[in-house]
Parts: structure tokens; sequence; C-alpha cells
């Protein structure tokens, strides 16, 4: 079977290398999954350059997080899962639920090994089948930005219906949460620098869009459109436009800290979070038992992730130039079997 390594030690991708081994046999407990797709996050352009947690790679690792793919075969033991089942890796792979043991979980792509193989064995706990309207390719971009866009919105956020949310930009956890906020009946307002992608975003049942580039002072508008700011913000650029969010929140409001797109340097004054009796809630993906009620609500409602593009197995590193350009509306996915 082939894989993708990155080398110990890499700050770039010229450290991901495509490599042939055995395929592993499942132990105890454990069950082999032929990966048909794979996506990309932010995460994994941090784990990459050795700007993670942790900071370099300490050994060779197989990157990326979130993969989808078939059951082939399982080890002594198993039981939540059989041959045949299509499933997805949770990002966390002993997070079941309720409250975590932070000396004990640890995420795929840093410092497990993560799903861009054509064969991955997984701990059955560590697995979730998959609504069946899904392609592999739409359910390998859940494990990450969906868990955390549902995290955020509907299990620490408790979203209602005719509230609003601010998502900020296109990416993936940013158009989640504007499918998963339609869902729960919620307005919801979205960032982008690209007349282009806000369309889209409108097509997608955004209510209210606003270019970031043609409007800088953004937190004003979004008061100005809601007349108090909104209940929701999902904030995606971190300290570098923390501030901003901050503003944009109205009384009683969460902002849930997300990622840091925008940088690490900023304003991180939370005085006026006091002010409203706001919330700054810190989100990091969430429990297999999130990721299933998430999928049970895509199932329901027919929910479709945006996959933007697709790349081959072979062009992994042109998969991962492509998202760190910025151009993708959505996720980018990776294709690994048919």
């Amino acid at each position: 079977m082939k894989k993708y390594q990155l080398a110990k030690g890499c700050t770039d991708l010229s450290g991901l290398k495509l490599v042939d081994c055995d395929t592993p046999k499942p132990g105890t407990g454990q069950v082999l999954i032929k990966v048909h797709a794979t996506s990309l996050n932010y995460r994994d352009h941090a784990v990459v350059s050795g700007n993670y947690f942790g900071g370099v790679l300490k050994r060779d690792t197989v990157p990326l997080s979130d993969g989808a793919g078939e059951v082939v075969e399982v080890g002594p033991g198993v039981t939540r899962v059989r041959p045949g089942q299509r499933v997805a890796g949770t990002f966390f792979q002993v997070w079941a639920d309720g409250e975590p043991d932070l000396g004990k979980i640890a995420a795929l792509g840093s410092p497990l090994d993560g799903m861009l193989a054509e064969y991955v064995v997984l701990h059955e706990d560590g697995v979730v089948p998959i609504p069946e309207h899904l392609s592999y390719e739409e359910a390998a971009t859940l494990p990450c930005a969906g868990v955390t866009a549902w995290n955020a919105l509907m299990f620490s956020g408790a979203v209602r219906p005719g509230q609003s949310v601010l998502t900020l930009g296109t990416g993936g956890v940013s158009i989640f949460a504007l499918q998963f906020a339609k869902l729960a009946g919620a307005r919801v307002l979205i960032t982008s620098s690209s007349d282009e992608k806000l369309a889209r975003a409108k097509k997608l049942g955004a209510d209210d869009v606003i270019n970031y580039r043609k409007t800088p002072a953004w937190e004003q508008e979004v008061v100005r459109l809601t007349g108090r700011g909104v209940d929701h913000v999902i904030e995606v650029g971190g300290t570098g436009t923390l501030a901003k969010s901050f503003q944009s929140v109205g009384f009683r409001g969460q902002v849930a800290l997300i990622g840091v797109l925008a940088g690490r340097e900023g304003d991180t004054n939370p005085h006026s979070l006091m002010l409203k009796n706001a919330s700054l809630r810190g989100i990091f993906v969430g429990s297999r038992r999130m990721f299933e009620d998430m999928n049970a609500a895509i199932a329901v409602n027919r929910l479709r992730p945006v996959v933007d593009k697709s790349f081959d197995f072979t062009d992994a590193a042109e998969a991962f130039s492509y998202q760190l350009a910025g151009k993708h509306f959505g996720k980018v996915a990776i294709r690994v079997a048919d």
C-alpha cells in the first residue's frame, strides 16, 4: 500500500513524501479501513510548517486528521462496527462523550498518524458510520470542521430559532456553521473579501453578507444590520480579528474561538465583553457523541457538505497549496480510492 508521510522536523511541503509500506493488520479492538477520501484543515498546514502544538514533528507522521472509507477487516473483540460499513475517523481517538481526559486524548494527523493513506488502522471507538446519502469526499469533511462548527453552535452554543450568527470567512468551519445555523432557524451574517464567495454564501442561505475589504469596519456594519450585535460569533481569525468580534457580539452573546487564520497578534482586551455580559468560549473540535449527533441531523435534513475541489491522491501537495492560497469555498478534498 501507499501512504504519505511528513518527515520528522519538516517545516514545509518538501517534507511530504509518498512511500510504500505493508498494509497494517488490526489488533484487538481495532478496525482496518480502506480510505476513499480525506480532507484538509488549516491545522494541517500548521503541522506541515512546524507551528502546531508541540512544534516540529518528532517522528515521520502520516498527515491529515480527516478521512472516510470502508471497514474491510476487524480485529478480535470489535463490536461497534462490521466489515463493509462506511465510516469516518474521529478527530480525537479516545474522546467518546462527556468531559475529555486532557492527558490522554490525541488527534489524528499529529501526534497520531493520520488519514492520508490507502489503508489505516483505528480503534473501533474512534470511528463513526457516515450518513448514507453522502459521498466519501463529502463525509471526509466532517471530522474536524463539521464537528467544530456543530460544537460551537449546536452543543456549546445552543443556538435557537430567531437568533443571529456571524461567521467569519468562507472556509470549512464557517460554511458548516452557515449550514447548521440555518437548520436551527437562525439569521446568518457572513464575511469575505470576495464578492463571488459572498454570492455563493447567499445561495446557501446567508441572510447578510459583508465584504471586509470594502467595509473595513465590518463590526460596525454587523451592529447596524442587527441593531444590537449578534448572538453568536464563529471566530476563526484568532487574535487578529478578536477585537472586532467582541464589538460584533450583542448582549449575552457568545464568541466561539476556533482558529488563528488572521494571525496570533492583536487586541485581546475582553473589557467590551464585560459591558455586554457576553462570553468567549474556546472550541477544539469535539467528542464522538457530538459527531454522531451531527450525523443524525445531516441525515435527516439531507444536508450536503460543500466540497470546493477534489484532488487525486498523487496530487496531495497541490491540494495543500490550493487551500493555503485561500482559493477555496468550503472544503478541499483528496480522493484516495474510487
